[in-house]
């Protein structure tokens, strides 16, 4: 659309504003081109600045609602899964089994040793996420330590473990026991 275009569509969509709300109209009119990105970060800035104050969803230092063991358990999940997803589709659960302070540290130096078990459904899968000499394994230990370490504020060991629970997904006895 030519400049002229574009001037003539302004005042009609500012005309409309003044018919719809009254005599002061929109209080902002921002032309936008999603296709070529014109003025879109303007608008966003338009957008929030009219939207009012929220008061904090969440405590102070909280993140999310979640607890800390269900964050990690994502962040091992997704350590697991990256890479095989076509193997493991959905039959990887992992459980936090605990989170305790390593014994004999000091307080501005905290080591945290946490234990998880990642169950699958067939020995075959297990074999998958374990790989050849445990590589795959330590390549997800690796991979998760980085995140859950940036979550907790401390330094871990994460001890890994990989079970089987033969159709877990179908047993509701065991979908309890994995905390779905």
């Amino acid at each position: 659309m030519d400049r002229q275009g574009l001037t003539e569509q302004l005042l009609a969509v500012a005309a409309l504003g003044r018919d719809v709300i009254g005599e002061d109209g929109w209080k902002d009119i921002v032309p936008v081109s999603a296709t070529d990105g014109f003025q879109v970060d303007t608008l966003a800035d338009v957008l929030i600045s009219h939207m009012p104050a929220s008061p904090p969803l969440y405590p102070d230092g909280h993140l999310t609602d979640e607890p800390e063991a269900v964050m990690i358990a994502e962040l091992i999940r997704e350590a697991a899964l990256e890479g095989v997803r076509d193997e493991l589709p959905h039959s990887l659960a992992v459980v936090v089994d605990e989170i305790v302070p390593r014994e004999g540290r000091p307080e501005d130096r905290p080591f945290l040793d946490v234990r998880v078990n990642l169950y699958v459904e067939r020995s075959s899968q297990k074999a998958i996420i374990i790989g050849k000499g445990g590589a795959r394994l330590r390549e997800v230990g690796t991979n998760a330590r980085k995140g859950i370490e940036a979550l907790l504020g401390a330094r871990i060991y994460l001890d890994l473990h990989v079970k089987v629970a033969k159709d877990w997904q179908r047993d509701p006895k065991q979908l309890v026991k994995l905390g779905f």
